[in-house]
């Protein structure tokens, strides 16, 4: 199992991996979120491979005040091999090396079991409400 940054011939194995995980919504285009995220901060963009197989991601961004993570998925089959943990670390220590001093992600509510996995990578519910305004349709 490797950790390395996302190439674009990965797209079609991401987007599928993040339709198998649940990660995808009708109002967010995936392929879009992709070409978006290629022209910012690329590097921060991972998959985790298997033999030739992409079978995990995380996104990662940096806005000079916070850290953002997007887009953590793992492969059913690979799931509690600790790729996800494995997978949080090292876009942690990307972040660290850009200075960044905090990393926020979102949950949906309803999902227990992740929120249980962040809990155990150390990650704390902050009191805030998680507030967004659609500046682009993707559809």
């Amino acid at each position: 199992m490797t950790i390395r940054p996302f190439a674009v011939t990965d797209t079609d194995e991401v987007v599928a991996l993040w339709e198998e995980c649940g990660l995808v919504r009708p109002w967010n285009d995936a392929r879009k979120d992709i070409e978006r995220k290629l022209r910012v901060q690329p590097e921060l963009f991972l998959v985790a491979q298997d033999g030739t197989e992409v079978v995990g991601s995380v996104m990662a961004g940096f806005d000079g005040h916070r850290g953002w993570i997007y887009y953590l998925a793992v492969a059913a089959a690979h799931q509690r091999l600790s790729l996800g943990r494995s997978l949080m670390q090292q876009a942690e220590k990307l972040l660290v090396e850009a200075g960044c001093p905090k990393v926020n992600l979102m949950v949906r509510s309803t999902n227990e079991a992740v929120i249980g996995f962040y809990h155990r990578l150390g990650y704390e519910q902050d009191d805030v409400v998680s507030m967004g305004k659609r500046l682009i349709a993707d559809t």
